[in-house]
């Protein structure tokens, strides 16, 4: 029997450890799970290297069972599932969803894990992978200790609930995909003088950042994303000023900055005109500008843009 517990760095770990623990968005689908899928308990676990961080890269290694719902022992665990082994592991070898009405006399799945599985008295089980680009990140289970059909309703919730999480990934993946690029950017615009090419490019990513951050569901996440922006606006011209913008004001200066008029940054940040110009008013009063293009200017200077 291959299964082990894994140690040392946990799955869902971003070398950025300013990331909110990707554990947290798994452990909300399976609240998902049981509340709509009619199976008392959930359990699941991200997609692991051979060094126990998540497998951005595609690799298929094992799923590290971390988080429980329901459960009555401990069995499960820290259970590493390996890619091809038992239910879990075949899910993750070939990214699709299936499912077993008796664990422990399944046909179609390896036996790896029916001491742990069995032990927790679990008998009709469910998984599915959850694909962020087509690659696995994570595998849910939804399961009940009696014998019974693995239906639609069943397997809809868990495709539903891996697809929720699959999304909110992505939006992280690709937040720090950004972050990323931004940062080196802009030390290489500063580094060569501020290239005035380089430097656009910089303050039209800072610009999508914001509109990013503005549809965030995670606090943390946006709190994150928002650190950044102001970090990476203070690169170009440490602030010199004790002016302070509120969120909105900011989105509203950013696309400002641009070129955008009124009503295309109301576009942009969902907003009405009108209210794009009672923040663009409040900014400028703050600035003691008074054009846009000098509320801009003061913005820039006080290393709240870049």
């Amino acid at each position: 029997m291959r299964s082990s517990a894994t140690h040392g760095t946990d799955a869902g770990v971003h070398p950025d450890s300013t990331r909110p623990h990707d554990r947290d968005a798994l452990r909300a689908v399976l609240r998902d799970v049981v509340g709509s899928s009619g199976m008392a308990i959930a359990f699941g676990g991200q997609v692991a290297t051979s060094r126990g961080q998540v497998a951005a890269s595609g690799v298929r290694d094992a799923v590290v069972i971390s988080e429980l719902l329901g459960t009555r022992t401990a069995s499960l665990r820290g259970l590493a599932v390996h890619a091809g082994a038992g239910l879990g592991g075949r899910v993750l070898a070939e990214g699709r969803p299936a499912g077993v009405e008796d664990y422990g006399v399944a046909r179609g799945i390896t036996h790896d894990y029916d001491v742990p599985v069995l032990a927790e008295g679990l008998c009709t089980v469910v998984a599915t992978p959850v694909l962020v680009q087509g690659r696995p990140r994570a595998v849910v289970y939804a399961a009940s200790r009696e014998r019974g059909s693995v239906g639609d309703r069943v397997r809809d919730s868990l495709t539903r609930a891996a697809g929720r999480m699959a999304a909110e990934l992505a939006v992280r993946d690709e937040v720090d995909r950004r972050v990323e690029m931004l940062q080196a950017v802009a030390v290489t615009a500063r580094s060569d003088g501020a290239d005035a090419a380089r430097l656009e490019e910089v303050r039209a990513v800072h610009s999508d950042l914001r509109l990013i951050a503005q549809d965030l569901t995670d606090d943390a996440l946006r709190d994150r994303v928002h650190a950044a922006c102001s970090r990476l606006a203070a690169l170009g011209s440490p602030p010199r000023s004790t002016v302070q913008l509120s969120a909105r004001e900011t989105d509203v200066l950013a696309q400002v900055a641009l070129g955008c008029s009124n009503a295309e940054t109301a576009r942009r940040l969902s907003i009405r005109p009108e209210t794009v110009k009672s923040y663009l008013g409040s900014a400028m009063g703050k600035l003691d500008a008074h054009t846009r293009h000098e509320a801009v200017v003061r913005a820039r200077a006080a290393g709240l843009l870049p």
